[in-house]
């Protein structure tokens, strides 16, 4: 389940990235995995894999999610690293503000995908957006370097309107992300 974001948001993204993408990978290296920019959203709780008869079961945790939800702004700005910066796994950009929106709607995700029989998320929540996996690779560190200094000033505030369950299409590249359903938070 995941936030979708607006398409000017995916512009300025794919901008800062393609100053960054494949720079400084020498003797043939591999680069990190980036992912795909067309359709960038906030995962709010990852499922994984799930079985076909339990996609109403969430359909329906995410309309009970957002009904009772709210919209809000954030303001997406700042990267880093999973775990950390000498060895990253994932490289992300922050969230400068709203965090603690997308925070309690997360929780409320949680709650209902709880309610509705999943197991509680056992992280907590940390809200980022990933950009690229870099998984070992050499050219990891540099890359998120390279990616933590170009978006040290970065500022980019859009509406967070509507929460969904996406599915993720995989093969012939970086995975693909289809919105299965998609609602508008608050009463309509």
């Amino acid at each position: 389940m995941a936030a979708p974001l607006p398409e000017y948001v995916s512009s300025e993204i794919t901008a800062l990235v393609d100053g960054i993408r494949g720079g400084g990978v020498a003797n043939g290296g591999r680069d990190v995995r980036w992912v795909r920019l067309d359709g960038l959203h906030l995962t709010l709780r990852f499922l994984g894999p799930t079985l076909d008869d339990r996609i109403g079961v969430v359909l329906d945790a995410v309309r009970t999610t957002a009904t009772d939800g709210h919209a809000f702004e954030i303001t997406i700005g700042g990267a880093g690293t999973f775990p950390n910066d000498a060895r990253p796994r994932a490289l992300w950009l922050g969230v400068r503000s709203g965090g603690e929106d997308l925070a309690a709607l997360a929780a409320s995700v949680d709650l209902a995908l709880t309610r509705a029989g999943w197991p509680p998320e056992p992280k907590p929540f940390r809200a980022h957006l990933t950009l690229a996996r870099a998984d070992g690779v050499a050219a990891g560190a540099s890359v998120a370097a390279r990616l933590i200094a170009a978006a040290a000033g970065l500022q980019i505030t859009c509406p967070i309107d509507r929460i969904g369950l996406f599915e993720s299409l995989t093969g012939g590249g970086p995975a693909r992300y289809e919105p299965i359903e998609m609602v508008r938070l608050g009463r309509v």
